[in-house]
């Protein structure tokens, strides 16, 4: 998708990936190569990341031998989107719409900036209503099922409800409808 004009970095990504795997073992520490080695990530790069997480008071370092991360707060206190605007900043999909932006000179006039404006309503809403306690409900029914083992490269998001949430998908096509409307 080389024309794609707004994507997720490997900050944000990693961040929601190392939230969950903090998430599955909530009662516990988790030390950074364990979730290095779950998730195919370089330690280095995912204690960054943790730097990031810890100053937004997402997760706690706990220091000694049984040390590591522990969330901060319960999983179905975070969102997909708080974890990702602290990770990458904005989600606004052009700049014009971003809170610190200077006024282009077309600001009042500009046609194309509402569509932009409903991408990003849209973007805001599934990303503002999938908690990352979804996120591990969905990621302990892939692991329950061996997904994970049997096609790692090829994975499909279940299509059955968690609790009395939407899965992802669903998230996602409601997103996808809304959007047909603009």
């Amino acid at each position: 998708m080389e024309n794609c004009f707004m994507k997720i970095s490997t900050k944000g990504r990693y961040a929601l990936r190392m939230m969950i795997e903090f998430g599955l073992n909530s009662t516990n520490t988790t030390k950074i190569n364990q979730v290095a080695k779950n998730q195919q990530i370089s330690e280095k790069y995912l204690e960054q990341i943790a730097s990031t997480l810890i100053k937004g008071k997402f997760i706690k370092s706990i220091r000694g031998a049984q040390g590591g991360y522990i969330l901060a707060k319960d999983p179905k206190e975070y969102t997909v989107g708080d974890i990702l605007r602290l990770t990458e900043g904005s989600l606004a999909p052009v700049y014009c719409l971003e809170s610190n932006s200077e006024p282009c000179w077309q600001n009042n006039a500009c046609v194309s900036k509402k569509v932009f404006k409903s991408i990003e309503d849209a973007i805001n809403n599934v990303v503002d209503n999938i908690t990352l306690y979804d996120l591990i409900e969905e990621e302990k029914l892939i692991r329950s099922t061996n997904l994970k083992d049997s096609n790692p490269n090829n994975l499909d998001i279940p299509k059955n409800p968690i609790s009395d949430h939407n899965t992802i998908s669903e998230d996602i096509n409601k997103s996808d409808s809304a959007m047909t409307k603009i």
